[in-house]
């Protein structure tokens, strides 16, 4: 089975550990692997199951309900990034295909979590578009495709198989590494966040992968041969991006935020110079066309209304 929910290894013996994994086997010493591969199997699984991956996906999943939660009672998406979300339904669905091609080699703990993110993502992204009218589209500037792009090179590159699953899996951890940058870009545009649901989100995600990060400490001590280099550069990447964030909502102070802005903002300036250039419009455009056309319509509502109820 799958040792954790940000891992695509397997380590199983016979037949299927030798078509599913080699990229397990080849994060350990060639004495290592050959002497006793069962018995190495075994230790994956005892310490791949470890009580700071278990708060880890705990925090995860509560950070989940806590969004949902919060959407619903606000009936709001005020707060909240559309694109951190679109990433992390990306994320989902690149990294559990194996619950198509690899179902019988997983436990129900596993099946029961992947189904929930992908299904709990997507309920968030139907959200989004039904109180679409509570969306802060101003706040929410991070280009996706500054993101994605990157992360589809590096997993082209970095990748242990060249087979759909495999290099599907190296570009999960790359873009999870980045999910939630545009939500701390909204943040850090909205100053900090108001909303109480909101930054308890974020707090429960970065949480998440702080646990996980851990985890990862706690095998690598108990098996010096363990590696899974993808995970360890993605959760770098967002646990930096945390501490930082975390560091800035307490204290006022950031080390990234000045440097997030500028590179936001002038990607946003160059991509709005090319779309002017190739469709005659822009993003910039567009968003105030639809601002003043709202402002237009209050307005004509409230001359309409009765003078004792303006």
């Amino acid at each position: 089975s799958h040792f954790g929910l940000e891992s695509q290894r397997f380590c199983l013996p016979g037949d299927v550990a030798r078509s599913l994994a080699a990229p397990c086997r080849a994060a350990l010493p060639p004495a290592a692997s050959m002497a006793n591969p069962f018995v190495e199997s075994l230790n994956m699984r005892a310490y791949s199951w470890n009580p700071f991956r278990y708060v880890g996906d705990f925090l995860h999943l509560a950070g989940i309900v806590v969004l949902l939660a919060n959407i619903a009672k606000n009936r709001s998406v005020a707060g909240i990034s559309r694109s951190t979300q679109i990433l992390y339904f990306l994320v989902f669905v690149t990294r559990y295909l194996d619950l198509v091609f690899h179902s019988g080699d997983q436990t129900m703990y596993l099946v029961v979590f992947k189904i929930t993110y992908i299904a709990t993502a997507a309920i968030i992204l139907i959200l989004f578009y039904q109180f679409d009218a509570t969306y802060e589209r101003r706040h929410d500037t991070c280009s996706l495709v500054v993101i994605i792009a990157p992360c589809a090179v590096a997993a082209m590159l970095l990748t242990d198989q060249y087979n759909v699953v495999e290099v599907l899996w190296t570009f999960s951890e790359f873009i999870e590494g980045f999910a939630m940058v545009p939500q701390y870009i909204f943040c850090y545009r909205d100053h900090g966040g108001k909303g109480v649901g909101a930054s308890l989100y974020v707090s429960m995600l970065g949480g998440y992968r702080v646990f996980y990060a851990l985890n990862w400490i706690y095998k690598k001590i108990r098996m010096p041969h363990y590696s899974d280099m993808q995970s360890w550069l993605g959760g770098i990447i967002e646990i930096a991006f945390f501490l930082d964030f975390l560091n800035f909502r307490f204290t006022g102070n950031s080390m990234l935020r000045a440097m997030v802005l500028t590179v936001d903002t002038k990607i946003n300036e160059i991509s709005d110079q090319v779309e002017l250039k190739v469709l005659g419009t822009s993003s910039v455009v567009r968003a105030a066309d639809t601002e003043g056309g709202e402002v237009r319509r209050r307005r004509k509502a409230d001359e309409g209304a009765p003078k004792e109820m303006v």
